[in-house]
């Protein structure tokens, strides 16, 4: 998993509560687990005109003019603004996977769905859960300043506006440790690989029969 530490990056809006997993990245588009090649589909339904399907070639589909993905303001944008209960609907890994291969490094919201969170922290992109109103201004300042971009620290728990204004943000130690030196579920397995080799050796020799 890549790691996370700080970065600077334009911001995207996605101005809608409840936006569920389906939209992020449509049903039809999971029987891949690689992992990666989403990108060109995440918020399918919203960025095209047409349907998409797995293995298209999405560079000659028609574009939804007012999708912000498509504007060229947002182009590049590595941190997505979204409203509450951002990531609800079914607990599909899909989903983070589709924002991250996009390039989206970053999310703040009110608030995010439980098990978007936790998926969003293993695939490597850092969920930040901002005040209502605090949110809302920062919509405002997107709004009115294109190539609008935030300065994320997740050492110092920090956002920092353009103007220098800073947001302090509340994270879990545990998942904080975990982005910030770039570690999935496998990732802390293997940090005590050689305590797991250790005890299967012993095991073998107090219980040869199990190894039969």
């Amino acid at each position: 998993m890549q790691a996370f530490s700080r970065m600077t990056g334009v911001v995207v809006p996605i101005d809608r509560p409840n936006v569920d997993t389906d939209a992020i990245i449509p049903k039809q588009f999971l029987k891949s687990i690689k992992r990666s090649g989403f990108g060109p589909n995440l918020f399918d339904e919203w960025r095209y005109l047409d349907k998409g399907e797995p293995d298209q070639d999405c560079s000659a589909r028609p574009l939804n003019p007012d999708f912000v993905l498509n504007q060229e303001r947002y182009r590049g944008a590595s941190v997505l603004l979204a409203r509450d209960n951002f990531g609800c609907g079914s607990s599909r890994e899909h989903a983070p996977w589709a924002l991250f291969d996009y390039g989206i490094r970053a999310l703040i919201a009110p608030s995010f769905a439980d098990i978007f969170y936790g998926n969003a922290c293993k695939n490597g992109l850092l969920p930040i859960t901002l005040p209502g109103d605090i949110v809302d201004r920062l919509f405002d300042e997107v709004a009115a300043s294109p190539g609008y971009a935030l300065a994320i620290d997740l050492e110092a728990q920090t956002v920092t506006t353009p103007s220098g204004e800073t947001f302090a943000f509340e994270f879990s130690a545990g998942l904080k440790d975990r982005l910030l030196n770039g570690l999935d579920d496998i990732g802390v397995t293997l940090q005590y690989a050689g305590d797991i080799r250790a005890y299967e050796s012993r095991r073998r020799s107090e219980a040869p029969w199990l190894f039969a």
